[in-house]
This record gives C-alpha cells, structure tokens and sequence, in this order.
C-alpha cells in the first residue's frame, strides 16, 4: 500500500506540545526525528542491544505522520494547519512548515539489520544468517543469531557477562533455566557448551517463534530446548511447568528491579548446589541485587563487570 506522509518541521523543545495538537486535529500515531542524544538513563532503560551513533543535536525536530490513500487529506491537513497557527500565537514553534511525499510499507521488523553483524565474545563468534564464516573462523564456537522480534543478539555487555559466566559453569549434565530466554542465545550457547537441557520463559510470546528460529539455524535438536511463556515470579502454572529443584543452572538476564522480587522465587526451580547467574545490572543497582541475593540464602559466588554493567552470581547451599 502507498502511503501520503506528512512532515512537520519544528523545534525540539515543543514537540510534545506540536504532537498534542496533531492529535487535536485527528493524527492518530506520530513518527519522531531528532538529533537529541539518548541519556544514560534512557539507555538503561531501553536496554538495547544495538545502539546507532547520532549527529550532534541541531534543536530541530521533524514530525511526521501517514495518511492511506482512502483518507480525507484535504481535511485533516486544514485542521493541522488550523491547530499549528493557534499555537504560534503563544509559542515559537519553528519554521512549522509541511512537506508532502509518498511512501510504500516499510519492513519496520527488518530494518534494524544494516546495523547487526558478526562480532566475538571472547573466542565465540556471533554471527547474523545474512552473513557468512570467514575462513579463519571455522574452528570457534560458533552461534547463528537473528533475534527479530525478540530481545537478544549478544551484543549487549550483560548478555556477554552471562555467556562467560556460563562458559564457566556448564557441564554434560546441566539442566539449564533461562529466565527472559528472548531470542534463546544464552540456552543456545549453554547447549552448544554442552548442556543437557534447557528450559527458557518469557513474556513476549515472539520468543517462541525467535528461540525456535534460532535453535533450527544452530543445529540444536528439537526437544533439547522448551520455551514457556508467562511471568514465572506470580504465574503458580509457569512455575508449576518449570518444575522445582532441577536446575543446575538459572540464567537471568533482566533489569535489577525485576531480579529483586525473581530471586526468592527462583531459589525453589534451583538444585541445592545450582548455580544462579544474574545480569541486567547497572552499576549503581549492584549493591541491590547483592543484598537480594543473599537475604534468598544464597551465597554470592563472583561479581563480575563489564564498562557499567554487572553480573553477580551464586549459589544455592
């Protein structure tokens, strides 16, 4: 389908103001271009794998928004028009002019590759299917990776802290519990180390069809990963399918404050003697998570970090 797209030029001060007021006038939906720098707030909470670099920040905001071609254009552009003059009367918004264009669907879930390739943690080689094995590395542990809709490319510093820990820890008869599996890498590295079993949940029920994707190109056989979805800390059925006390290992790549009210709950899925392996930490959040895992009984094993990220883990006595 063509599309009619719209672009507002403004300033980046008053974007949210300008977008309040195309919603006035009927814009359902509102495609944001700036320059302004993400913080480091924001990127914690984002907690993305792949992160663009940006331009310098020039105060000027694009807005842009679509209309198909069955709408009334005419119309909601002269209550766009009629919204932006009524805020010039008390606001400066910039140049506030309007460009028209056309445009066909954009693949939105695979945009994001021209920024995804092949990279090493430590002798382990992370490779997108789109690109090929170098010749020089055809004798590394090698993991096929195309996390699309699902969290997960092994580019983030808590998803390697993990793998490392891992690399550590696994042996021939590991169960292993993947809390947050996403696109399954850590089962994926776990079972290509030589693990047993896995078992991974999520919330995000794209993680099926990614785990499944991802296992398929890295030659996992089927039945030695399940992915289960739901929220294992409240959900009595997911923890009930998980099982308790099996798991040698538990693997738990989440935010700080999520691994807070995780850790208790998953002391119950932990053999005695199993090992629980945390990331997702922020620096400043360490001293949290620490506390949290001692006052579950657990003994904290090894804090590790990686620029300002942290991964402690433990073990169940």
């Amino acid at each position: 389908m063509r599309w009619n797209k719209f672009t507002l030029k403004t300033k980046t001060e008053v974007e949210d103001i300008v977008i309040s007021s195309l919603a006035d006038a009927g814009v359902e939906g509102v495609e944001i271009e700036d320059k302004v720098p993400l913080s480091e707030s924001d990127k914690q909470q984002m907690f993305v794998d792949i992160l663009p670099d940006c331009p310098e920040d020039d105060g000027i905001a694009y807005l842009s928004f679509y209309l198909d071609e069955d709408a009334d254009k005419e119309a909601i552009l002269a209550r766009v028009k009629e919204e932006l003059e009524e805020l010039r009367n008390f606001l400066d918004i910039g140049e506030g002019t309007i460009t028209e264009s056309q445009t066909e669907d954009k693949d939105w879930i695979n945009n994001w590759k021209e920024y995804f390739h092949q990279f090493y943690v430590d002798d382990i080689l992370i490779i997108p299917s789109w690109e090929e094995v170098k010749e020089e590395d055809q004798d590394k542990m090698i993991i096929h990776i195309d996390p699309g809709t699902a969290f997960g490319t092994g580019m983030h510093e808590t998803t390697q802290l993990c793998m490392r820990q891992l690399k550590k820890y696994v042996t021939p008869e590991t169960e292993l519990l993947d809390v947050g599996t996403g696109s399954g890498i850590l089962s994926i590295v776990a079972l290509k180390l030589g693990a047993k079993h896995a078992v991974g949940t999520d919330l995000d029920p794209c993680a099926i069809t990614a785990a499944k994707e991802n296992l398929e190109v890295n030659g996992i056989p089927e039945g030695m990963m399940e992915v289960m979805i739901g929220n294992i800390i409240d959900d009595k059925a997911i923890q009930d399918a998980v099982g308790y006390e099996k798991y040698d290992i538990v693997a738990a790549n989440i935010l700080a404050d999520v691994l807070v009210p995780l850790t208790p709950v998953i002391l119950g899925q932990l053999k005695k003697g199993g090992i629980y392996i945390t990331s997702g930490i922020i620096d400043e959040k360490e001293e949290t998570v620490v506390n949290a895992v001692k006052a579950a009984g657990l003994e904290v094993v090894e804090v590790t970090r990686q620029k300002d990220w942290v991964s402690v883990t433990a073990r169940k006595l």
